[in-house]
């Protein structure tokens, strides 16, 4: 069956289901979605948990392995298993087999992108609608930003004004998991008092001297020294790198988008417009790139990407620290 993130607290105080599917692009929904899953799992005794990222390494017969084997203690286990690329691939003959049968002291937990449309087509998708939960989770309209905004900051007890609330969803630019440490940080400073633009001005001032957007446009901007700086004063702070990767992974597709197939002859301020890039100090940043970075650029600064959220993932042995300074290196080159 389909649910949605809504929907899914109710559904998991029925009882668990043997497998779940939770698949979309926004990160902070899909991991808030996939910590409710985690955390009725655990209540109900499945402490142990293994994970899987299913990319070109994974060895499929691996995976079979651990859902034929008895768990030590007979305890139970989570067996999460990342896809990446939204496609099941050479794992599809696993799960299908797992769906026909699924065991009872296992409880799985496939994290995806935005799943591709083919496989809902597949075999193993239409055996998981009838034995588990699938749960998409879609992007939150830039229209209805603020009113999400507004209400996500009323569950953690917050009143902004309008034009507070204007200014943070101007400055947050859709972004979710930002907006969600945003919030956190405001919760921390303001003790229950009501939030206006004076105290979000401040708040920006002392949470930090840098933020990850100053990074992205340093990053883009190819100025390797600064962005250097900036991320290690981001490290040094414990911040997350995953929202700042949202904004920069989006904004280099743009970029590859303008640069590649028929919209490399396009004029970069009509394009972006038309991409909904309003903010002028953001659209310079943008034009500026795309005129300096190669398309070759562009591909390897995604495929770095990937790396960095790996790595904030548990995937690497490497920070995802160290992927950022690999890439400020690369968006430097030619500079």
């Amino acid at each position: 069956m389909k649910t949605n993130p809504g929907q899914l607290s109710q559904l998991l105080r029925k009882g668990l289901a043997p497998v779940y599917l939770v698949s979309g692009d926004e990160p902070l929904l899909v991991q808030e979605c996939c910590d409710q899953i985690r955390s009725a799992a655990r209540e109900a005794g499945f402490e142990d948990r293994l994970t899987f990222h299913a990319d070109q390494q994974l060895d499929w017969n691996t995976v079979a392995d651990e859902f034929s084997a008895m768990s030590l203690f007979a305890e139970r286990r989570r067996i999460e298993i990342r896809l990446p690329t939204g496609k099941l691939g050479d794992g599809r003959a696993v799960m299908e087999r797992v769906l026909a049968q699924p065991p009872e002291d296992i409880v799985v937990l496939l994290i995806s992108t935005r799943l591709d449309a083919a496989e809902t087509r597949r075999k193993w998708y239409k055996e998981l609608q009838s034995k588990g939960v699938h749960v998409p989770v879609w992007p939150v309209d830039a229209d209805k930003f603020p009113a999400w905004l507004q209400q996500r900051a009323g569950k953690q007890g917050l009143s902004l004004t309008r034009g507070a609330l204007a200014m943070l969803a101007e400055r947050l630019e859709g972004n979710l998991l930002a907006a969600s440490q945003e919030l956190d940080r405001l919760s921390l400073l303001t003790n229950g008092s009501t939030i206006d633009e004076e105290v979000i001005e401040q708040a920006v001032q002392d949470s930090s001297r840098f933020n990850g957007f100053e990074l992205v446009t340093e990053l883009l901007a190819g100025r390797a020294p600064h962005a250097g700086k900036i991320i290690g004063v981001l490290q040094q702070e414990g911040e997350n790198p995953l929202g700042l990767l949202t904004v920069l992974n989006r904004d280099l597709n743009l970029l590859l988008e303008l640069k590649t197939g028929e919209n490399r002859t396009a004029n970069p301020s009509a394009f972006f417009k038309k991409r909904g890039v309003f903010q002028p100090q953001r659209a310079r940043v943008l034009e500026q790139a795309a005129r300096r970075l190669k398309p070759q650029q562009l591909h390897a600064a995604v495929k770095l990407c990937s790396q960095v959220d790996r790595a904030a993932k548990g995937f690497e042995e490497l920070s995802p620290w160290h992927y950022l300074r690999d890439l400020s290196v690369l968006l430097a080159q030619n500079h």
